[in-house]
């Protein structure tokens, strides 16, 4: 590493991480990318698991559990150490804590879709390409399968996807005789007429999230980040994104948002005594809603997201990850082997099993899985509503090489917007101009 904010002294996780993870003049000039692909084969990878050996895994998603139980019942002469290092920025700053003092490093690594790129292009992650990755094209849905490239190389393998919906209370909105909207506008209309009803009823909580926005930007249709190796494009006032602040921004205006941060003790009781009414997230969703607002069982529904044009049916991701090989590993052929079984082989079903939402084409277009009947939606059969939306995710979209730092300083930008006068598209302008300049600063080429 050449460039002087590579040895910086970080101040706190975020920035240590963003630091050190900069591709900058870290990198060489425009050939950026992660670590090239080894010359590996099916044979090579085969051998490895007949010759065995250890592998450490990080990653926090509960159903690995079973995953790595199944893999070492198969393969017996395979330990795996399953840890989990934290969630989120934790768990990539411990990681890249490892990497930088070079040991401790794990064989396998969770890595969420927003946060790949960094990891890529800092050269921590091995291009999967020469180890069978690049045959898999027909295997994944679009929006991951596409998430886990950066330039020409793939490094990691989906493990599950995100893909939008509407959730919604069907009590609220049957009690108060409100069409459950199917437009972006008719939504507006009807968060004023559930609010109108009941002031303590809102359409949903808001309190500013950047994975939250930047996935209905997505949907709207919005393209704010293009990146070309060390070229980036930054455009928060692109025409989708625009089209998306400006209604938001009606919202925000009528204090129609429950000013409620997701995951906290108020948002699992607004989502079951009725005063959050819809919720818009990724096919993820249910497991938590089972576990987290079980009263609410049968109250709630599954609809498409709302479309900015009556008829169409656009849609995008929020959340996912994948796993992937640090470059660091000894024993990348045999980490492929678990990434090829967890992500395509028999763990894709444990996991499903497990409540997961799968980013594998077959069993999204399984019947056995198109008709499972969810208690908790009133036997809705909620996979067709996930599936047809993982099939209708916008393509183009892109995350910035740095969105782990983009995304730790929203509150303090775009995020102003939810707690002063500051309007959504200037907090957006605000956020860009920061996310401009700290890529700048790291030595990419940064066009606004």
């Amino acid at each position: 590493m050449k460039s002087n904010i590579c040895t910086a002294v970080a101040r706190g996780s975020v920035l240590a991480l963003a630091a050190a993870l900069a591709l900058t003049a870290c990198g060489s000039g425009s050939n950026v990318g992660g670590a090239a692909a080894e010359a590996v084969s099916a044979d090579d990878v085969t051998a490895a698991l007949e010759e065995g050996g250890e592998l450490t895994v990080w990653a926090w998603e509960p159903t690995l559990e079973k995953v790595v139980e199944g893999f070492e019942a198969e393969y017996p002469n395979v330990d795996i150490e399953l840890v989990n290092a934290g969630t989120g920025i934790d768990h990539y700053a411990a990681l890249q804590n490892a990497i930088a003092a070079g040991s401790g490093v794990p064989d396998v690594a969770q890595v969420e879709y927003y946060a790949l790129p960094q990891f890529a292009l800092a050269e921590s992650l091995t291009d999967l390409t020469g180890y069978g990755a690049g045959d898999l094209e027909e295997t994944f849905s679009p929006g991951p399968w596409s998430s886990v490239h950066s330039g020409d190389g793939i490094y990691g393998l989906p493990m599950d996807s995100g893909p939008m919906a509407l959730y919604y209370n069907a009590e609220v909105f049957e009690k108060y005789g409100i069409a459950v909207p199917t437009t972006w506008e008719q939504y507006v209309e009807a968060a004023r007429a559930l609010h109108a009803a009941d002031p303590s009823i809102y359409v949903t909580n808001d309190a500013g999230d950047a994975g939250f926005l930047t996935g209905l930007l997505w949907q709207a249709g919005g393209q704010p980040y293009t990146v070309d190796g060390a070229n980036v494009t930054i455009d928060l006032a692109d025409e989708g994104t625009t089209k998306f602040a400006d209604t938001w921004q009606q919202l925000l205006d009528d204090d129609l948002l429950a000013p409620i941060t997701s995951w906290s003790d108020e948002w699992y009781q607004g989502l079951g005594n009725g005063s959050i009414a819809t919720l818009i997230s990724g096919a993820w969703m249910p497991a938590n809603f089972t576990s987290g607002v079980p009263a609410a069982s049968g109250k709630w529904r599954v609809a498409p997201l709302p479309q900015w044009e009556e008829g169409d049916t656009a849609s995008a991701e929020n959340g996912g990850s994948s796993l992937a090989v640090p470059t660091a590993s000894e024993n990348s052929a045999l980490a492929y082997a678990f990434l090829d079984y967890a992500n395509v082989g028999d763990g894709v079903q444990t996991r499903i099993d497990g409540g997961a939402f799968p980013a594998t084409s077959a069993n999204l277009e399984s019947e056995e899985f198109l008709s499972s009947e969810f208690e908790y939606f009133g036997g809705q059969k909620a996979n067709e509503i996930f599936a047809e939306s993982a099939q209708n995710v916008l393509e183009g979209w892109s995350y910035l090489p740095f969105q782990v730092y983009a995304n730790s300083i929203f509150n303090d930008t775009a995020g102003q917007a939810y707690v002063s006068d500051t309007t959504l598209a200037e907090g957006l302008k605000s956020w860009q101009e920061a996310s401009a300049k700290y890529g700048t600063e790291q030595g990419f080429t940064i066009t606004e």
